[in-house]
């Protein structure tokens, strides 16, 4: 018997019945041989730890652009909290951690370059929208390994497409990702924003801090065990309600005053120009796209497509490059 098919045993005595056992996949779009040692999922992680788009993501920006300090966060940082929130919590319910932590380290592989700003931009420029979740998937399927894609299972596909606002994924384990997603930003956020002078710890509604905890630490640590506390043996991922009311009143703080500040609105503006620019170069001059993103034209996708595609790439280090060169 096969190292993979004994840990397909023990997931089978381990494991609580609502997790979604490895044996169990949907599989992928294209078949291929079992691996004699992994899983289907622990072999899915692998290939998004491999990946170009995944080492791209330590010079994405996650909130504050090109920061002075060592200690901010970055999108790949970002992903790293979320991946260890989400395996806590999948731990302790006795759920798939492998396949937990390959929707997490994967759920941001279509980030752009300048956060959200990027995204805001692109959305406003291709047809039918750009949304980061959906690029994540269109990485891991049409442009990672030179269009080949990395031919991950559904149910990581599916956790990545699902993993933001009102979606709703299908696996526990992908529910588990959505919500450490907010878990880790609301409060990393936070401690970047105080770190960067921009909030006080006595900014922070006292009446959320009165019941989740004082420190970030302390909140996310109060987050995961409520959300365990009320999801054990239960075919669903639940908090309770006045706890979820009060992480969601620190999002809304966050965006009131982080996000949309003077001083972040003033770098959106200029990065938003940025961006704007360089596509507008790429435009008009096609050939200058790189050979790996322009061949998407090959496949019957528009020439605007594969600049959102380039540019989606990039890192934030990159796009400032490219932006100097254009206008030498």
């Amino acid at each position: 018997m096969s190292i993979r098919l004994k840990k397909e045993q023990i997931e089978e005595q381990i494991l609580s019945k609502f997790a979604t056992k490895s044996k169990n996949s949907l599989g992928r779009y294209k078949n291929e041989e079992e691996c004699d040692i992994r899983t289907c999922f622990q072999r899915d992680r692998d290939r998004i730890i491999h990946s170009k788009a995944f080492r791209r993501l330590k010079h994405k920006t996650q909130v504050f652009i090109s920061p002075e300090g060592d200690h901010f966060r970055t999108r790949i940082t970002h992903t790293l909290e979320v991946s260890q929130i989400a395996r806590t919590i999948a731990s302790a319910l006795f759920l798939n951690e492998d396949l937990t932590e390959a929707i997490a380290l994967g759920h941001d592989l279509g980030h752009t370059p300048f956060g959200h700003l990027g995204e805001d931009v692109l959305n406003e420029i291709i047809e039918n929208g750009f949304h980061h979740n959906e690029q994540s998937v269109r990485v891991v399927q049409k442009i990672e390994k030179n269009g080949k894609g990395l031919n991950l299972t559904k149910e990581v596909l599916d956790g990545i497409l699902n993993h933001r606002g009102k979606c709703k994924p299908s696996t526990l384990e992908g529910k588990i990702v959505q919500i450490s997603d907010k878990i880790a930003y609301i409060n990393h956020d936070i401690d970047d924003a105080i770190r960067a002078g921009i909030l006080k710890k006595e900014d922070l509604p006292r009446e959320c801090l009165d019941i989740l905890g004082e420190t970030p630490r302390d909140i996310i640590n109060f987050l995961i065990r409520d959300i365990i506390k009320n999801s054990i043996d239960k075919n669903n991922i639940i908090m309770t309600k006045e706890i979820k009311a009060c992480m969601y009143k620190l999002r809304k703080f966050l965006f009131e005053n982080v996000y949309n500040t003077g001083i972040l609105a003033e770098e959106r503006k200029n990065f938003k120009f940025m961006i704007n620019e360089i596509y507008e170069y790429y435009y008009k001059h096609f050939d200058k796209v790189s050979l790996e993103f322009a061949n998407i034209c090959k496949t019957g996708e528009t020439k605007e497509r594969a600049i959102c595609d380039y540019i989606a790439g990039m890192t934030d280090r990159y796009a400032i490059k490219i932006y100097e060169q254009i206008n030498m």
